[in-house]
């Protein structure tokens, strides 16, 4: 190899979804499910985003709130498309189908993934935001100092996040939903180390990554420990109105961060990575093969693995290596 052989950044990322996995690649991006047949099914799509012809998509702490809002969106369109292979054929229309196919047609179905995720928006607000302000005002009475109530809520903040992360992660389905969620990692893991993508590399990967969606909501609740601290209004109502009103600029300083940790590897990076990697130990597990395989199969739809390989560690990868690779797992299998 004529370049180190070190982490260097793919550009890509992921998400896991019903039984599969979405990746995208700048505009493009691809969801691979296994259906209930055994088959994996891929859709291609470009997704532009909200903010494709601005400039404000470049500008440092404000395109993170964009990008948060992109994901979402992307999510959103992702998980229906997985879940569709997963509907009850048999299910009864119920009265709110009924009524919003009258109001909005063909667009029902877009409609109502717009109100499910604003709904979503304003309850994670609500929960990780909010919340943790009236249950530090229970304090006042007792706690004088207006730092130190700062620090309980946001230890509060953060102990009811890590606690939902934990809940959720003892049921069944979310449990497999990590599966995936640890294969994409892994893959991604896989290719910017400069292994070859093959199953047996993949697996061989870690299952954390440092551009997690986990880690930016860490960082979200971390950054707001801090902005929290320092601005302060006596009025109640103000309180509750400023920590709504930060959340944009909460976002676009977490973008900053993680997108700064996946592309450097100094030792101020590990350390404040390090949280967003020990809160991937629950939201990440290990998968099995054929996970790899559906992971693998939403990256090469959008992705020349390849071609990326040569330009950023400098050595080729024919068939024939590949091919000499699944052999030796054969082998191991056996």
């Amino acid at each position: 190899m004529s370049k180190k052989k070190q982490m260097q950044y793919s550009g890509i990322g992921g998400q896991a979804v019903l039984e599969g996995i979405m990746m995208k690649n700048k505009e493009q991006y691809a969801v691979a499910v296994r259906k209930p047949d055994g088959e994996i099914e891929i859709e291609i799509e470009h997704y532009m985003g909200v903010l494709h012809e601005s400039k404000l998509k470049n500008i440092p702490f404000i395109r993170g709130v964009f990008q948060f809002l992109d994901s979402m969106i992307l999510g959103m369109r992702s998980l229906n498309y997985s879940a569709s292979f997963y509907e009850d054929a048999d299910a009864k229309e119920t009265v709110t189908d009924k009524a919003m196919r009258r109001l909005f047609k063909d667009r029902a179905e877009q409609v109502l993934s717009a109100v499910v995720m604003l709904f979503s928006l304003a309850l994670a607000i609500g929960i990780f935001m909010v919340l943790p302000y009236f249950i530090t005002s229970r304090f006042s009475e007792y706690v004088r100092s207006a730092s130190f109530m700062a620090i309980i809520e946001g230890v509060i903040r953060i102990a009811i996040f890590v606690l939902y992360v934990l809940g959720i992660s003892l049921m069944k389905d979310i449990r497999r939903l990590y599966r995936y969620h640890g294969a994409e990692h892994k893959c991604i893991n896989c290719i910017e180390k400069g292994r070859p993508l093959t199953v047996r590399n993949v697996m061989r990967s870690s299952k954390q990554h440092r551009r997690c969606g986990t880690s930016f909501l860490l960082f979200v609740m971390l950054v707001s420990v801090v902005l929290f601290f320092f601005i302060r209004v006596e009025n109640p109502v103000y309180r509750v109105l400023i920590r709504i009103a930060l959340i944009p600029v909460i976002a676009g300083i977490s973008y900053e961060i993680i997108r700064l940790a996946g592309r450097s590897n100094n030792i101020l990076v590990r350390i404040i990575s390090a949280p967003g990697l020990w809160l991937q130990r629950l939201t990440t597990k290990e998968p099995d093969e054929s996970m790899v395989e559906v992971a693998i199969a939403a990256v090469e739809a959008v992705f020349d693995w390849k071609n990326y390989l040569y330009e950023a560690f400098g050595y080729e990868v024919d068939d024939s290596w590949l091919r000499d690779e699944e052999d030796e797992k054969s082998k191991d299998d056996v």
